[in-house]
């Protein structure tokens, strides 16, 4: 057999490889940046953008998670590297993984999800963000700090524009019930004390009206009687007088 030709089917069959690599890292990046973005909507994170942009989403993610971005930098680069020394470039090349386990737990706590939930994501992070970015979970920042919360290297210090500061990077998560109000806070004006309206007059009952009174009875003319008796009737011819 040529050996070219073996080299040359060698080297087509690693090519043919290398691309099938890539386009699933490829779509594996893609869809885990898909699902960062739900996570980051859930978050109240401004700008989806973040969750598209290599490594930065990584940074978001930990501050989401009280876990200082810059220890998710460092883990980061010093995976990339120092994971080719022998034997303890293995133990380097987890501390990613470290520290995303870390912010992924608080993460996960901030969205109703038990500890157990983060050995998923230490498996299979991409089906840890396909469900949290999916179900009908709600983020709720106000959970216990991270128990890093006052170590000055892993706590999140930073601020920045555009994403939500989480109570644990400064500050204990606030308490249900009254909270004292912010220094400065002036207090509005008490309103007027109540006056009552004034009581209205007795009551007056209206005039009686006056007695109707009868009409007048008209005036009775007076009745004159006859004076004189009324002549009598001339008697008629031919009869005698009586005796």
């Amino acid at each position: 057999m040529d050996s070219s030709y073996s080299d040359t089917g060698y080297l087509a069959l690693l090519a043919a490889f290398g691309f099938l690599f890539f386009l699933f890292a490829v779509a594996f990046y893609v869809i885990g940046s898909w699902f960062l973005m739900k996570i980051f909507d859930k978050a109240g994170v401004q700008g989806r953008w973040r969750a598209w942009v290599p490594v930065y989403n990584l940074l978001v993610f930990a501050k989401l998670g009280d876990l200082s971005p810059w220890v998710m930098l460092i883990a980061i680069a010093a995976g990339a590297i120092l994971s080719s020394i022998p034997v303890l470039g293995f133990i380097i090349a987890l501390l990613p993984v470290a520290a995303g386990a870390m912010a992924a737990w608080r993460v996960g706590q901030k969205l109703q999800k038990e500890t157990p939930w983060v050995i998923l994501y230490v498996l299979l992070s991409i089906v840890w963000l396909g469900i949290n970015a999916f179900d009908k979970s709600r983020w709720n920042p106000n959970v216990a700090p991270a128990p890093w919360a006052s170590n000055g290297f892993f706590a999140d210090r930073t601020v920045w524009q555009g994403i939500p500061v989480q109570p644990s990077a400064g500050a204990a998560a606030p308490q249900p019930g009254y909270q004292a109000p912010p220094a400065g806070y002036q207090p509005p004006a008490a309103p007027p004390a109540y006056q009552p309206p004034a009581a209205p007059p007795a009551y007056q009952p209206p005039p009686a009206p006056p007695a109707a009174q009868p009409p007048a009875a008209p005036p009775v003319p007076p009745v004159t009687p006859p004076t004189t008796e009324p002549p009598a009737p001339p008697a008629a011819e031919g009869d005698a007088p009586k005796a």
